[in-house]
């Protein structure tokens, strides 16, 4: 870009990364108490999401920073290994992306199903709303969605009681009903002005006009003092295998969602379209810089990019800027931060969470059969009942049994053409899988019969398949029978062998 067209742009891009600051600040820090974390450390992701990846992205137009689609596993992973176990794997799971996108892999982390990445993410919100219902009561969350579900009761009863619970709960639900209000009835000339800054914003001011004593965000006076520098012996853990997989995990869920986000940014707008290998390299350099920091994992995240686009953003300048006024609102105004009542952010966390079970993504499968409507489901229910890992495994087990099936479809007719002439007709794939139906019809035909068998309407056969029709024709050939194996449109799908219209004894070569 020209001197004169960025001077042209840039006050332009200052108002837009305005706005993405607004949607970002109660985001960052609602996303790391969600993972069980300071909320500095969200805002220390962002801060890096926006001044460090901001310049390398291979995507100008996508935010970075601290997602809700990882803030379940990050909880599990503090829970299991402590807050110091997070930066070996954010580390590892940065150069595992940083050498991703250096090998040109990005196109493979978009092959996952849309049914399990829908699932994954409507899975996770269930989760966040399970365990920021009892944040929002100024109670503590427990350690899976069951335990979450089973305690809801007694969070509200306690509510009930002496203590603050119900007076943060209505501050929760007062920024939820604040996020709703608006997203249904803002005026256009105010659009910039995001739900959940608003929502925070008069339930901070309603808690300290009535002085309600709730749980408020801790955030220190000085940001350095939320760095945890990476310790080089907390690198030896990497040998645990736990941490490995943890490690791969987050770099896979950081991967898919980063690219996710950045073809919806590309259809949000007709600029500069995204290199994914280059946006996943970013995210890598930006996951190694905050596991060194002690902070949370980034992804590229939807809802603050596509606020960049909708306030006129056109360069990765207004994502800079944005990181460069959440470091000056935390080194400036950390006070303001602490007047935030908890509930609040808890609030914004459970209407998100909600957001990200899309029931209209749910009901978009249906046009694809009902099985990636129950991929789907069963992802999110798995995720749900057990824990992330082992729901996106079933989501992709049953995409793989989804193929197996369809790689193993295969019609089978035979067709009379005459007095002891007939034709085997097989239409799909004929693998192993089909060697018994195959049997089966071949043991209909009479002997000394001729019979052709055509393979052009066949998407693939295997090497099983052949043999058994290469056996049966060699068997039955003292009989008088005559196998003719008619290969046209399936010569580069033999495995080595080429058929014409002869007998089999004489057919391969």
């Amino acid at each position: 870009m020209g001197i004169t067209a960025l001077k042209t742009a840039l006050p332009r891009e200052l108002l837009a990364s305005v706005v993405v600051f607004l949607v970002a600040l109660p985001l960052c820090m609602g996303i790391a108490i969600a993972s069980g974390m300071p909320p500095a450390k969200g805002l220390i992701t962002g801060i890096v999401g926006g001044l460090i990846v901001g310049w390398i992205a291979g995507s100008p137009l996508q935010v970075s920073g601290p997602a809700a689609g990882l803030a379940v596993l990050v909880f599990e992973v503090v829970r299991e290994h402590g807050m110091a176990m997070l930066g070996p794997i954010l580390v590892l799971a940065g150069l595992l992306q940083l050498l991703a996108g250096r090998f040109k892999l990005g196109c493979w982390f978009r092959v996952t199903a849309p049914a399990v990445v829908y699932g994954m993410l409507a899975g996770i919100g269930v989760l966040i709303v399970l365990s920021q219902v009892h944040v929002m009561f100024d109670s503590g969350p427990k350690p899976s969605g069951l335990d979450n579900l089973i305690a809801f009761p007694s969070t509200l009863i306690q509510a009930f009681g002496p203590g603050t619970g119900m007076q943060a709960g209505m501050l929760g639900l007062g920024t939820m009903l604040i996020m709703w209000g608006w997203e249904k009835l803002r005026p256009q000339s105010l659009r910039f002005v995001p739900g959940a800054l608003l929502g925070v914003g008069i339930a901070t001011g309603i808690s300290l006009f009535m002085a309600l004593q709730v749980k408020r965000v801790e955030v220190p006076d000085n940001l350095a003092d939320a760095i945890d520098w990476l310790r080089p012996a907390d690198l030896m853990n990497l040998a645990d295998p736990a941490i490995l997989v943890a490690a791969i995990v987050v770099a896979f869920i950081a991967s898919a969602e980063t690219l996710l986000s950045a073809s919806a940014v590309d259809r949000m707008h007709s600029g500069q379209r995204s290199d994914f290998d280059k946006e996943l390299s970013a995210q890598g350099v930006g996951n190694m810089l905050c596991g060194l920091l002690g902070a949370l994992p980034m992804t590229g995240v939807i809802v603050r990019s596509s606020a960049n686009v909708q306030a006129g953003a056109t360069t990765r300048f207004s994502t800079i800027f944005h990181g460069l006024w959440l470091l000056a609102f935390v080194l400036l105004l950390s006070s303001v931060l602490q007047s935030i009542p908890v509930a609040s952010l808890a609030g914004v966390l459970v209407y998100t969470g909600l957001k990200l079970v899309d029931l209209k993504a749910f009901r978009g499968l249906g046009r694809y059969g009902r099985m990636p409507m129950f991929t789907y489901a069963a992802t999110a229910v798995a995720i749900i009942f057990t824990d992330l890992l082992t729901g996106v495994l079933v989501g992709f087990g049953l995409t793989l049994v989804k193929l197996a099936f369809k790689a193993s479809r295969l019609k089978i007719n035979v067709v009379g053409l005459g007095e002891k002439e007939f034709e085997l007709r097989l239409v799909g794939a004929a693998t192993f899988l089909k060697v018994p139906a195959l049997t089966q019809a071949l043991g209909t035909i009479p002997q000394g019969s001729t019979v052709h068998v055509p393979l052009g309407n066949l998407s693939y056969i295997d090497h099983s398949c052949l043999e058994l029709l290469e056996e049966w024709g060699r068997s039955n050939a003292a009989h008088g029978t005559r196998l003719l194996i008619e290969s046209r449109g399936l010569k580069r799908r033999l495995e080595g062998r080429v058929y014409t219209t002869t007998g089999i004894g004489s057919a391969a070569t």
